[in-house]
């Protein structure tokens, strides 16, 4: 039967980060605490934005999005490989492969135009104060944040099917822990060229935009930061932009090296690595990184707890 189970055109082994028995448990109970904090961290996140009027701001509201794409994201990914990392039978179906690559880039192209989005906002915040209220009002809002939800559900549409309706005969065992397009590629007997470009294609244009659009930002950031006489008003403003340009960098840097390299340039173990990076890493740092560098989180925290301890 399992041997059926492995050969089976309908299910795929994902062969994880490592065989060695010895760091199944230590893998085990590492990303089993990394997704409890993404959970927790970004779930306090969310409510901190939503139960405190004062975070009822367009910063916030895509501070909470971008926290929603994140539990999103490890969900998508983290339990497979904690049930992979303790279970013999690491196999996983046709149709929740799919799913799990479907959402997987959904959600990372989500996140991508969402910190562009964010880079944007911290542009008219700064650069335009006195316009602020009008370039980003509540329709503006709703809109600009619409964008990056419409333009990753519908994107991943055209990839996953165009993945696999390539036949897999070399093998249907995944030298990864989770079903990325890359890895698929390697298993197929026909020549995957126009699948790569496809895949090229849109991530350079997703990416690239989404990277120039927050690059152009920050620019202009930079200058307005420049330009102000103040030095405590050059801090204020660096303050503001720093949690954000820390989370761009660390995302951007691990997505532009996995998707915008040459096919010669993949290496199965690297790119675990860098997938590691921002599909389970970056969604749990986004919500200490901001709750640390942001007063405002941090003080309507302070101020519930506050609340909680004298009832």
């Amino acid at each position: 039967m399992e041997d059926f189970n492995q050969t089976s055109t309908e299910r795929f082994i994902l062969l994880g980060l490592s065989d060695a028995p010895s760091l199944q448990v230590l893998c085990f109970l590492v990303f089993l605490a990394m997704y409890i904090v993404t959970l927790m961290g970004n779930g306090l996140l969310i409510t901190v934005v939503r139960v405190s009027s004062k975070l009822h701001t367009p910063m916030y509201f895509f501070l909470s999005n971008l926290s929603v794409v994140d539990i999103g994201f490890s969900s998508t990914i983290v339990p497979k490989i904690l049930v992979n990392t303790l279970s013999k039978d690491k196999s996983i179906s046709r149709v929740g492969c799919g799913l799990q690559m479907y959402f997987h880039m959904a959600l990372g192209a989500t996140e991508c135009l969402l910190l562009a989005v964010m880079a944007y906002d911290r542009f008219a915040a700064i650069c335009r104060p006195l316009l602020y209220q009008t370039i980003i009002n509540k329709k503006m809002c709703h809109c600009l944040a619409s964008i990056p939800w419409s333009v990753g559900f519908s994107g991943a549409i055209i990839h996953v099917p165009l993945t696999f309706q390539l036949p897999f005969c070399k093998s249907h065992h995944v030298n990864h822990y989770f079903c990325e397009m890359p890895p698929f590629f390697k298993l197929s007997c026909k020549d995957t060229w126009l699948n790569e470009i496809a895949m090229y294609v849109a991530a350079q244009i997703i990416i690239l935009f989404a990277f120039f659009l927050t690059l152009l930002s920050y620019i202009n950031i930079i200058s307005t930061i420049f330009k102000t006489s103040s030095s405590q008003g050059k801090e204020k403003v660096f303050s503001t932009c720093a949690s954000h340009l820390t989370v761009v960098s660390l995302y951007y840097g691990a997505i532009m090296f996995m998707f915008l390299k040459p096919r010669s340039a993949h290496s199965p173990e690297i790119d675990k690595i860098m997938s590691l990076l921002y599909t389970v890493v970056t969604p749990m740092l986004n919500p200490i990184i901001y709750s640390i560098r942001n007063k405002d989180v941090k003080e309507t925290i302070r101020m519930k707890l506050c609340r909680q301890s004298n009832y």
